[in-house]
């Protein structure tokens, strides 16, 4: 009975369907572990908490300092000046164009002005006439000032 035992037991294979490489995976680690980034540089970059408050309060510290600078925005909110005093101050623009078109208003404004000035200074009366009119005197020229 004994032979017939050995030839119906199955061999089950136990190696590893990967080799372990546990040299590969420690070096790894300790690779990782060189190239770890500083304490500092992950405060910096805002991922580690820079406070010296025992951890069980840091969460309730947090929450108070985003509650303080919400009552400081409120506040400041609340001092700032109403926009027509904004506009009477020059601060503001007097105008209820979109902000997109408002540089372009300012520059067709700019230039509706230069139209105007253009235009007067064409029908503006010469130095003779001014005399004739009595508004100059005969020896007076304003074109030698200039």
């Amino acid at each position: 009975m004994a032979s017939a035992d050995n030839t119906n037991a199955v061999v089950v294979d136990e190696t590893p369907i990967s080799p372990v490489r546990s040299n590969e995976r420690r070096n790894s680690l300790e690779k990782h572990l060189q190239h770890r980034p500083e304490a500092q540089d992950l405060k910096n970059r805002h991922i580690l908490l820079d406070t010296t408050t025992a951890p069980a309060l840091q969460a309730k510290a947090l929450e108070l300092e985003r509650q303080r600078a919400t009552d400081n925005l409120k506040k400041g909110l609340n001092q700032r000046p109403a926009r027509d005093d904004l506009i009477q101050r020059n601060i503001l623009p007097d105008s209820t164009a979109a902000p997109a078109l408002q540089g372009h208003q300012k520059e067709l404004d700019l230039h509706m002005r230069a139209d105007s000035l253009e235009k007067g200074l064409k029908g503006r009366p010469n130095p003779e006439e001014l005399v004739k009119q009595g508004i100059l005197q005969g020896d007076e020229n304003p074109l030698k000032d200039a």
